[in-house]
């Protein structure tokens, strides 16, 4: 059975020309980076070639503002954690209600811990910032600001620059996780105020294991991890060079894709989102839909749990998510959606489909030919729908009054 894979936001397949850029990395270039013999020296070749690859990438000024980490997560933590230290006298974190687990399981910790106070910021029902109650979290106590370029779960994207400025105006820092926003939206560092950006590998058809985090020249940094020399003393532990070159190289293959990204992948989303929306009734897209990724529609269908609508989907050969992968397994309603106050009847139902630029028309037909039988059914056996139908039936069946 062919499979559609639309779950790209929660990773992606690993480009073929990734995997062949790194396999010299695990055999015939084997040394250690930081060694200062042959060996060490051809790989670290390869690992500053793959710094200005990722460099281009995202626009930033200068090679060395890139540091390289696990991944997102720990390049999140690193920025945050950093902040507190290096901002003395400021002890204030402002975020979103919508940031990844990375972002709000620290902060929560972090306040419950009496480290930091913390303010999160709401969102409309479009998964849009409350600008105003931004503004009022900001003070000269505010040690840093950490809000996400895009969110995982709808696509939406925030004002980051806009963000950013408002930050530097009472001297916090400005730091933003842009996993989702790398490879997909044109990024330039170099023109921007945004502090720190954390980005990770296996989002844009690079390895799992591999991320960075961008620190702008100047910004004071502390590491998170201590030990030896390496990133110039900001990241210890030995270079994970494989890791190192399928980043820089997925990130080279990025900047080809964009365009690709912005359109023909932009439009395979259109235009399955226009089908189902005709196809199925009771059904609406969350987030907002005039400012999101190119690649990401999340779309409720109401009264039926989004747990069954992929398991049915799986037997069909349809990947997609119901929230993003941190929080899947779980029967409430992702934290993003009861912050936009999607009523529960339709957020137990929203599956969010993301594509990425593998994906064919042949994807989007098998999930329109699928999606309405799959919903009928367990319309069908839900409780929920049928309540509903009869008062519908009653509304308009004189009999019933």
């Amino acid at each position: 059975m062919p499979t559609a894979y639309l779950d790209n936001n929660a990773t992606t397949r690993c480009d073929p020309r990734v995997v062949e850029a790194m396999m010299p990395y695990f055999s015939e270039q084997f040394g250690n980076a930081s060694s200062m013999h042959e060996f060490g020296a051809k790989v670290g070749d390869a690992v500053s070639k793959a710094r200005k690859q990722l460099q281009a990438l995202i626009g930033a000024p200068f090679d060395h503002e890139i540091i390289y980490t696990s991944g997102g997560t720990e390049s999140d933590n690193m920025a945050i954690l950093s902040a507190l230290e290096t901002q003395r006298g400021r002890d204030e974190i402002v975020t979103s209600a919508v940031e990844h687990p990375a972002v709000l399981s620290l902060v929560a910790h972090l306040e419950k811990t009496e480290r930091a106070k913390v303010h999160i910021i709401p969102v409309d029902s479009a998964g849009r910032l409350d600008m105003e109650a931004y503004r009022k979290a900001l003070s000269p106590k505010t040690a840093i600001v950490s809000i996400m370029w895009a969110n995982n779960e709808t696509g939406t994207i925030f004002p980051v620059e806009q963000l950013a400025r408002m930050a530097h105006q009472v001297g916090a820092l400005f730091h933003t996780d842009a996993v989702q926003a790398v490879g997909k939206l044109p990024i330039n560092l170099a023109e921007s105020e945004i502090d720190m950006l954390s980005l990770s590998g296996h989002k844009l058809h690079g390895p799992k294991g591999i991320g960075a985090l961008f620190v702008r020249k100047g910004v004071r940094s502390r590491p998170l991890i201590r030990g030896g020399h390496q990133e110039r003393g900001r990241r210890a532990g030995t270079e994970n060079v494989p890791g190192i070159v399928g980043l820089g190289k997925a990130a080279e293959l990025a900047a080809e894709y964009m365009q690709e990204e912005q359109t023909r992948v932009a439009a395979l989303r259109d235009w399955l989102e226009r089908s189902l929306l005709q196809a199925i009734p009771n059904s609406f897209v969350t987030g907002d839909v005039e400012n999101r990724l190119p690649n990401t529609t999340n779309i409720a269908f109401e009264y039926i749990e989004g747990e069954a609508i992929l398991l049915l989907m799986n037997r069909e050969g349809i990947a997609a998510s119901s929230g993003s992968a941190c929080t899947s397994g779980s029967l409430e309603p992702s934290h993003v959606l009861r912050a936009m106050n999607v009523p529960y009847t339709a957020a137990h139902g929203a599956i969010r489909f993301s594509f990425s630029r593998e994906n064919s028309e042949g994807d989007v037909e098998q999930v329109i030919a699928a999606m309405p039988g799959i919903i009928e059914k367990l319309r069908d056996m839900s409780p929920f729908w049928r309540e509903r139908e009869n008062a519908s039936s009653a509304e308009f069946n004189p009999t019933y009054a």
